[in-house]
């Protein structure tokens, strides 16, 4: 953990580049110090069916959803996600700027009983330490 969901609208991979907004939120997890870099992913997920506030035809979104494990203080995670946010507002500003583009994000902790993983790669990033 954690894992950064981004939920955008349609049009918006026209609008920024996707791929350089995922590396940013990324670098800002990181530059927390809360998480570990082999749990840490991001994902950016097209919605192709939504429907936003008065349905204008040029309002669009992108929504971030944090999952991470449970255990840490709420003071630690509100900081780490105003850092992430704040990232995200920066890579966003221009279409913050149009009036037609709203931008949310929230933090989920997980329930360690209901959460199942297999993940090599944390093995595999402390051997090559």
């Amino acid at each position: 953990m954690p894992h950064l969901r981004l939920e955008y609208s349609p049009g918006v991979e026209d609008m920024i580049n996707l791929d350089a907004l995922c590396a940013a939120l990324q670098t800002a997890m990181m530059k927390t110090g809360v998480f570990p870099a082999a749990g840490s992913r991001v994902k950016a997920l097209r919605c192709d069916y939504w429907r936003m506030a008065d349905r204008h035809p040029q309002n669009h979104f992108v929504g971030l959803e944090l999952s991470v494990a449970s255990g840490r203080p709420t003071a630690v995670l509100a900081k780490a996600g105003k850092a992430i946010f704040d990232a995200a507002q920066t890579a966003l500003a221009d279409l913050l700027a149009g009036g037609h583009f709203a931008l949310a994000m929230e933090i989920r902790e997980i329930d360690p009983e209901l959460s199942w993983k297999a993940n090599p790669i944390h093995d595999r990033m402390t051997a090559k330490k």
